[in-house]
């Protein structure tokens, strides 16, 4: 039985909704690998480029350089960050059977 309004039945005709989700988990797995980790994605190499005309704009002023060098160590903690992230949930959806593999 499908979840969340994907499927009714009218008359002995089966109509079946376009996103095909069974469970809770299905959704939440969804929603983390189509929508947050992509937009995180953005966001991350969005610092990157700041950072990179923070670096290149600073014109050899210790303190801008400082400060770019900051924001680059900040993106990178934020790229193992959004790693992790992508490999908790693709181990948890193995875990629970989602997924046959973890890629």
């Amino acid at each position: 039985m499908k979840y969340l309004a994907q499927q009714i039945k009218i008359n002995n005709q089966t109509i079946e909704g376009p996103l095909a989700f069974n469970t809770l988990g299905e959704v939440i797995s969804r929603v983390v690998n189509v929508l947050l980790i992509p937009i995180a994605s953005v966001i991350l190499l969005l610092v990157f480029i700041w950072a990179g005309y923070d670096f290149m704009m600073s014109e050899g002023n210790p303190e801008k350089i400082k400060s770019a060098q900051a924001k680059i160590t900040s993106g990178i903690i934020g790229l193992v960050l959004l790693i992790t992230a992508f490999l908790i949930v693709r181990v948890v959806e193995l875990i629970l059977g989602f997924r046959s593999g973890i890629f």
